[in-house]
């Protein structure tokens, strides 16, 4: 049987522990508060991180042509 949806991808969280400096981590704080201010909901920093990750690497036009290449050169055994 074909599907148009193709089998999604490994979905299993990958936990990771960061440490940030004091003014990172109130920046973030502050963010998550103009989040709240914004959309009505409330989430922590801790929440946020991701999406904001995910949306940075996601618009960085560098990383993601550096990203393909270096996963060409891999699979090439370059």
């Amino acid at each position: 049987m074909s599907l148009r949806l193709e089998k999604l991808p490994d979905r299993t969280p990958v936990r990771m522990t960061v440490a940030v400096n004091p003014d990172l981590a109130a920046a973030l704080t502050d963010y998550a508060a103009i989040y709240q201010q914004t959309y009505g909901e409330a989430e922590k920093p801790e929440a946020l991180i991701p999406a904001m990750l995910e949306n940075f690497l996601g618009n960085d036009a560098g990383f993601k042509r550096a990203r393909r290449a270096l996963h060409t050169d891999a699979s090439t055994g370059d």
